[in-house]
């Protein structure tokens, strides 16, 4: 038996009023989730343990099977493996967005999806400014990027961007929750702070805004952590060989320390343009190829949901379906070794609110010969009738791989 999951981030959301009262999952046209749905068998999976925030690092560790309580680190820990970063004993690592601020309010937290070459020649020009024994940039992908903080206390209090549109900034920079972080806290304050005067009149911000884009005008720091400690999924649950297919950098860094193979894909950009035929062609190719599992992670319905964008939301789950599980599933369908399908999100971005909640979320289960449930389709509603209930932990990958 081989294994696939294919993940839809954030694709999970709230009954909407525009839609009669539907979720996005419902008013989408996904016949290839609903056949697999309504063959195999659904449940719902509580994603994110109480004491954490509905991040995706949170999520995407816990459908694994990393007990996030055992082994988180932060976000830019994991980024950083992805962009093969060591983080050496003393330092702490860091995402490190860079934003849009408006008349001293957080506008977004992607500086307008800014392109992997503009934010690169930002990022570097903040390295040659302000890198130094302290603080180093590296480059990401977008908006995603990552400081490394030397002598760093990880316990201050950090607000993540996209939580807090319309906010004023000043009232949710890094607050130290003890006193004995509270020069972590200044400095990381007065960074952010530095950077807004460097960037405001960068040639690449006028740019932008003389094409009425929104500039890249701060960073924005948060999620902090030392190096983490973690078991490979081979050690773990007895995989041998696996890929990891994803357009971010959070994701390809949980692959890292999970002993998976990061599979690059041309064109793959993390939003609704991404390459959607060439991830799943890549999936079919690693499973021909020796995998025995690939984790097939898409963050384009996120972006969708953190826009408010339900009409573009609604799009992308239909590409999900029609161009991702729709092309694998004709493949594998008629392989002599069976391939396990499950299809998932990570945690809800309801359009409504534009950002995450810790919800339970809908997944389906499906490999040639298992025996349905009663579910017909696949949606969060129809999800809380399936044969596996509510799981928690690594209770999902473990029915996964049974």
């Amino acid at each position: 038996m081989k294994y696939i999951i294919i993940l839809g981030d954030g694709m999970a959301d709230e009954p909407i009023e525009k839609l009669g009262g539907k979720t996005v999952i419902e008013a989408a046209k996904t016949p290839y989730m609903d056949l697999l749905a309504k063959n195999g068998r659904c449940g719902m999976f509580a994603t994110v343990p109480k004491g954490f925030k509905p991040g995706s690092e949170i999520a995407n560790m816990e459908v694994l099977g990393y007990s996030v309580a055992q082994c988180f680190e932060g976000r830019g820990s994991l980024e950083a493996a992805s962009i093969g970063v060591d983080i050496k004993p003393g330092e702490m690592a860091m995402r490190c967005n860079i934003i849009c601020i408006e008349d001293e309010k957080i506008k977004n937290h992607s500086a307008g999806h800014i392109s992997n070459e503009e934010a690169k020649v930002l990022i570097d020009y903040l390295q040659e400014k302000l890198g130094d024994d302290v603080f180093t940039f590296h480059n990401g992908i977008s908006y995603r990027h990552l400081l490394i903080m030397k002598g760093g206390d990880k316990r201050i209090i950090c607000t993540p961007p996209h939580d807090v549109p319309g906010t004023p900034f000043r009232s949710v920079m890094v607050k130290a929750a003890v006193p004995e972080a509270q020069e972590t806290a200044d400095k990381l304050n007065e960074l952010t702070l530095k950077t807004q005067e460097l960037l405001k009149n960068h040639p690449v911000n006028l740019k932008r805004m003389a094409e009425g884009k929104d500039p890249a005008n701060s960073i924005w720091v948060w999620s902090p952590g030392y190096k983490p400690s973690m078991q490979t999924l081979a050690q773990k649950f007895g995989i041998k060989r696996g890929s990891v297919i994803s357009a971010v950098d959070l994701i390809k860094g949980i692959g890292v320390y999970a002993g998976l193979k990061n599979i690059d894909v041309e064109g793959a950009t993390g939003l609704y343009d991404t390459n959607y035929e060439g991830k799943a062609q890549a999936a079919i190719n690693a499973l021909k190829s020796g995998d025995d599992f690939v984790f097939l992670h898409v963050e384009a319905s996120d972006e969708a949901g953190h826009e408010g964008n339900v009409d573009l939301k609604i799009k992308t789950v239909e590409y999900l379906d029609s161009r991702i599980i729709g092309p694998i599933y004709e493949e594998v369908k008629n392989w002599d070794e069976p391939v396990t399908i499950a299809v998932l999100p990570d945690h809800p971005t309801p359009c409504a609110i534009k950002t995450h909640t810790a919800n339970p979320i809908p997944f389906l289960i499906y490999y040639p010969g298992i025996e349905p449930d009663a579910t017909t389709l696949y949606s969060e509603k129809e999800a809380e009738k399936g044969a596996y209930g509510l799981v928690k932990g690594d209770e999902f990958i473990k029915l996964v791989l049974s």
